[in-house]
């Protein structure tokens, strides 16, 4: 009988509430959704967000065939506070996680502001555990030039490296104000309005093949009542990515708007690098994203004309296949590399 690990200790509450504990004592806050003995996919959330982003893909991964876990990053959700981490220590959290849930071999998956995780991991893991890399939506790099970016956004990265405690008490009155906002009775009415709008919508499109997985909100309308998916929506926009303060908020704003994530692209070598990316996304230019892709050594870049950072989830199922496709790929295709 093999002996695991003494720092692999798992609790439970839910298949979206599961915690593990990592060598240094942290714990890590995981949500897995798909197929339970399908192929290990690591997801790594938006900025700010939780593991609960992913809940929606979960029909989709059951489609493709995987297994889909959704971590927290340090201070957000269940995830143990880490200040003063960079985008380069992460990589050591999934390493000990992935062995500590005996998963050989997996796919990473970071959406929005999860991406510059995703490739810090592409170029730090040891590439036997690593079977394919895959960037949906990310966040891109300010070393491309700031100008790319949004004035507000422009501001935000200002505050958090000059001022962050200010930030911190803006970020926090913003957080309770929009809260109150959102259980107020004229709010909870436009919600549930807008949820059987998209009720509706699918019951009009439930001919198509495709129509269950239009939007995350269509997904919601599968299973759930009015006031249930109103709060998954609450929690997922809310509650979970501030559920212990607005710090880590307010570090990775400083973290991803930084000129250096801590690694040189041209040094990523991972092949492929997938990228899939919206050419009108505003929250992460569409140029910023061709900057990353000419640099990565094998980056391969999908851009979707028509798409915002906002209307890419129906091309989620297309991503998860090819990495799925990537996962099968015979393991002596992947160059042996050290541990992290």
């Amino acid at each position: 009988m093999s002996m695991r690990p003494a720092f692999r200790r798992i609790a439970k509450s839910s298949s979206s509430s599961q915690t593990f504990q990592l060598p240094d004592g942290r714990v890590l806050g995981f949500a897995e959704y798909g197929m339970p003995n399908g192929k290990p996919l690591l997801f790594f959330h938006g900025y700010p967000s939780s593991r609960l982003e992913a809940e929606p893909a979960d029909d989709i991964a059951r489609r493709c065939g995987i297994r889909l876990l959704s971590l927290d990053r340090p201070g957000f959700g269940l995830s143990t506070a880490q200040p003063g981490r960079r985008i380069v220590d992460w990589p050591n959290d999934v390493h000990a996680f992935a062995k500590g849930m005996g998963l050989d071999r997996f796919v990473i998956m970071g959406g929005s502001g999860g991406g510059p995780f995703a490739l810090a991991c592409a170029h730090a893991l040891p590439r036997h555990m690593v079977a394919g890399v895959g960037l949906f939506a990310s966040a891109g790099p300010w070393e491309a030039g700031a100008h790319h970016m949004s004035l507000v956004r422009r501001m935000i990265s200002t505050l958090a490296v000059y001022w962050p405690s200010g930030l911190g008490v803006l970020l926090s009155t913003s957080v309770r104000g929009l809260r109150a906002i959102a259980t107020s009775g004229p709010i909870v009415r436009r919600i549930d309005a807008w949820l059987e709008a998209q009720d509706k919508k699918e019951k009009e499109n439930e001919d198509a093949a495709a129509s269950e997985e239009k939007s995350s909100a269509t997904k919601l309308t599968k299973t759930k009542t009015l006031e249930e998916r109103r709060n998954y929506l609450l929690r997922l926009l809310i509650d979970e990515p501030f559920a212990q303060s607005v710090d880590a908020t307010v570090l990775e704003a400083r973290l991803l708007s930084s000129q250096d994530w801590g690694f040189k692209f041209e040094d990523v070598d991972f092949d492929p690098v997938r990228i899939w990316h919206g050419a009108k996304d505003g929250n992460s230019p569409i140029a910023v994203i061709r900057y990353l892709a000419q640099r990565l050594p094998h980056g391969v870049l999908r851009e979707y004309e028509n798409d915002t950072h906002y209307t890419m989830f129906p091309h989620l199922e297309e991503a998860l296949m090819e990495l799925a496709g990537d996962h099968d790929t015979h393991p002596s295709k992947a160059m042996p590399s050290s541990s992290t």
